[in-house]
């Protein structure tokens, strides 16, 4: 076995390998720890921004061990890359965290509104003057991973609808349905996206 890592193929294939693994891992770990710290999660941050620092000083110690090979960077490069797509994907499937929908209706909004406070979220209506008329404009703050089920909503009752979501970094006191509130923060990872 010792002879296999002390071989000119491992040298050539494997380390290049190893370097494109570390890097995917150590930025998939950079890029959580970013987003962890824009939504405020202070203890997840520095846990891992101490992995993202041990995996990167492997990748360059390797990297700066064998300057001759040019895989070595191109393998570094492209470690680089996919680990910020990974890193994203992951998020995405976290889906941590909140965020404000505004829901602009052209017609009668009572059924969307209906249905979305008969979830238990909290909704505001007023009514507002568009380009061509009289408008409602729904407000409700509601978890990330519930997004696809709002937009189920909004295509079913008021298909021409005009909304737009953003990010809330915190709300005071938000409603959030009680069937979502026992599922720890990496359970929405394990189970698929509900429609």
């Amino acid at each position: 076995m010792s002879e296999f890592f002390a071989s000119e193929a491992f040298s050539l294939y494997g380390i290049p390998l190893l370097i494109c693994l570390a890097r995917i891992l150590d930025v998939s770990i950079g890029t959580l720890r970013i987003i962890f710290v824009s939504k405020g999660l202070r203890l997840w941050a520095p846990i891992l921004g101490f992995f993202e620092v041990s995996i990167w000083l492997m990748a360059i110690s390797k990297v700066m061990a064998n300057l001759t090979n040019p895989i070595n960077y191109i393998a570094y490069a492209l470690g680089f890359s996919l680990g910020n797509y990974i890193g994203m994907f992951i998020e995405s499937r976290l889906a941590l965290g909140m965020v404000v929908i505004r829901i602009i209706t052209k017609k009668d909004s009572h059924e969307l509104v209906r249905s979305l406070r008969a979830l238990r979220y909290s909704v505001t209506v007023a009514d507002a003057e568009g380009n061509n008329g009289i408008v409602s404009v729904i407000f409700t703050v509601i978890k990330r991973a519930d997004i696809e089920r709002v937009r189920s909503l909004i295509g079913k009752y008021n298909p021409l609808a005009v909304y737009s979501i953003e990010d809330v970094r915190h709300a005071s006191d938000p409603s959030f349905p009680m069937e979502e509130q026992k599922y720890s923060m990496f359970s929405s990872f394990f189970r698929g996206h509900r429609k």
